[in-house]
């Protein structure tokens, strides 16, 4: 997508505007897919926190996992032994500031709702080494994002790049459990792996790379997903998208980078007005 006003741009500009208004079920799948933006972003910086502070307890990480408290995002480092403890959480504000990120090494048991968590995530890895609905990809690897809120626990499971200049959808999994922390259903969201390059000027031959798109199958839902969110929200500022698109089979699926807003336009009205605006240059040219 070149910078210059295409006709496909301008289409986006005026539906955008007109559907920005969201059902409840849009508004529920941008709500989770900013929480697992958040999610991740205090995996991310909690990491480097950790390790910059403790690196004599490298040796001795079992493994991590981050959740909501309120208002803060918390990065979890337990240890790896038979019983695990925590070892240190590295707590957050909303700007991921790792300059004022709070840490507490005070070694400890886990609160229920913690081995909750715990528990959750090791049987997910267990599922995931074991059942070939899961796959890996080279260059890539899983990552498992926990979300338990009141009785609804899940763990959502991304495909990560372990390289530069690539974003990638798909590949992606829902595991949920029951009240007893058993895997209760398992699927896989998208059929596929979708992988996008971006350079750090901006540039693909020549042109300037403004946004992207991919298509929905019909399992996969007519709405983006909260994982497709919940990757934007990751990688959009490395590769200075401003917009990114989901086609589904009934709608257009719009969102806006800066803003982190999402626009659901039916398919039919979509390609009324990108029509309309072909005609229109056309008679200008």
């Amino acid at each position: 997508m070149k910078r210059h006003l295409t006709t496909l741009t301008i289409t986006l500009l005026l539906v955008t505007n007109v559907y920005s208004q969201q059902t409840k079920e849009e508004q529920s799948v941008v709500d989770e897919g900013k929480k697992l933006y958040k999610s991740e972003m205090a995996s991310w910086y909690g990491t480097d926190v950790f390790l910059a502070k403790f690196p004599d307890k490298r040796e001795s990480i079992g493994g991590y996992f981050s959740y909501a408290d309120g208002e803060v995002e918390k990065c979890l480092f337990f240890s790896n032994a038979t019983a695990p403890k925590v070892l240190a959480i590295i707590s957050f504000d909303s700007t991921f500031n790792v300059k004022t990120a709070k840490v507490d090494n005070t070694e400890r048991e886990f609160t229920s709702f913690e081995n909750d968590i715990y528990t959750i995530r090791k049987t997910a890895l267990a599922l995931i080494n074991k059942d070939t609905l899961f796959k890996t990809y080279k260059n890539t690897n899983l990552n498992l994002i926990p979300l338990i809120e009141g009785d609804s626990k899940k763990i959502f499971v991304l495909t990560g790049p372990e390289q530069n200049g690539v974003v990638i959808f798909g590949n992606d999994y829902l595991i949920t459990f029951d009240k007893n922390n058993e895997v209760k259903s398992k699927k896989q969201l998208h059929k596929n792996i979708i992988v996008q390059e971006y350079s750090s000027n901006g540039k693909i031959d020549g042109n300037k790379v403004v946004g992207g798109i991919h298509t929905h199958l019909p399992e996969t839902g007519n709405l983006m997903t909260s994982t497709d969110i919940c990757t934007l929200m990751l990688y959009a500022k490395f590769a200075g998208w401003e917009s990114y698109s989901v086609v589904s089979e009934k709608y257009y699926n719009i969102w806006t980078c800066a803003t982190n807003s999402l626009a659901v336009v039916p398919k039919d009205v979509f390609d009324k007005i990108n029509k309309d605006q072909e005609k229109r240059n056309k008679k200008k040219n």
